[in-house]
């Protein structure tokens, strides 16, 4: 199914001021935990954790921890606060999937948070030999610079620790044009229809063609590092075996569950008034 066509707007003004509710939902993680040890687990490969926007290697504890509890040899970016799609970052965390991926003998999957999953991809489509699979999380991958429609704070908050003229500054560089399609390895946006920070439409990428696929998962922007069906959906997607992809297709009582309220919400994603 290919993605809605993009609004260019940003989410609705609700979404954002419920944007706190991140907070409980990081809260409730605990409760989750025991029903997320029936998830897949993985066979040990790398997976590598890059940090959204104005964050660093610390928010993203919760992924960690899940994700070693399945398995996984899980790395994080290293590169201190994230602020802002950087060239000297990209290149940086493309050396560092080639050093994962050389040290280990092994090929390394990348998750990213927000502005972490640009990062993700652009490392994917710089060092495809490197790279298993691809993750991103509430990532704004359809942003362009005709386009480009965010939160008033969001906007405030990357020309103070990015670029005095925005977003617009690092999406015009030549660099940056390998994102407007999917890397050539499995890939997936996960995106929530009532994220308060990048719009739902925003958040994917075609998935008409090759191997890649935009999940759905209910929640708000700030709590997808710490939302258990971010993790139930990453313990499916990196435990597939390395050369046989198939679509995101839960079964049981849950997956039939997950599979209308998805299907519904896919239907009913509106661009903001």
């Amino acid at each position: 199914m290919a993605t809605p066509a993009r609004s260019g707007k940003p989410p609705r003004t609700l979404y954002t001021l419920l944007e706190a509710r991140g907070l409980l939902e990081m809260a409730m993680l605990p409760a989750w935990l025991p029903l997320l040890q029936a998830t897949p687990r993985g066979d040990g490969h790398t997976v590598l954790l890059v940090p959204g926007f104005t964050a660093g290697d610390s928010t993203l504890i919760g992924l960690r921890a899940f994700l070693q509890s399945r398995g996984y040899n899980v790395a994080t970016w290293g590169l201190g606060q994230n602020t802002g799609f950087k060239l000297k970052f990209s290149q940086a965390l493309e050396q560092k999937v080639r050093y994962l991926h050389h040290r280990t003998d092994r090929k390394v999957s990348i998750v990213g948070w927000s502005l972490g999953g640009v990062y993700g991809y652009f490392a994917a489509h710089s060092a495809p030999e490197c790279v298993r699979t691809v993750v991103s999380l509430g990532s704004p991958m359809r942003f362009s610079v005709e386009r480009l429609q965010v939160p008033l704070v969001v906007s405030a908050l990357y020309r103070y620790f990015a670029h005095p003229m925005g977003a617009v500054a690092h999406l015009s560089n030549v660099r940056a044009k390998v994102l407007r399609s999917p890397p050539p390895m499995p890939s997936t946006c996960v995106y929530s229809s009532t994220d308060g920070v990048v719009p739902a439409d925003s958040a994917q990428l075609d998935d008409s063609v090759g191997q890649h696929e935009n999940i759905w998962v209910p929640g708000s922007h700030l709590g997808l590092g710490f939302n258990p069906a971010v993790m139930w959906v990453l313990a499916d997607r990196l435990s597939q075996p390395e050369d046989d992809w198939q679509r995101f297709s839960p079964d049981g009582i849950l997956g039939s569950i997950y599979d209308r309220i998805a299907g519904y919400m896919r239907t009913e994603i509106v661009p903001a008034a």
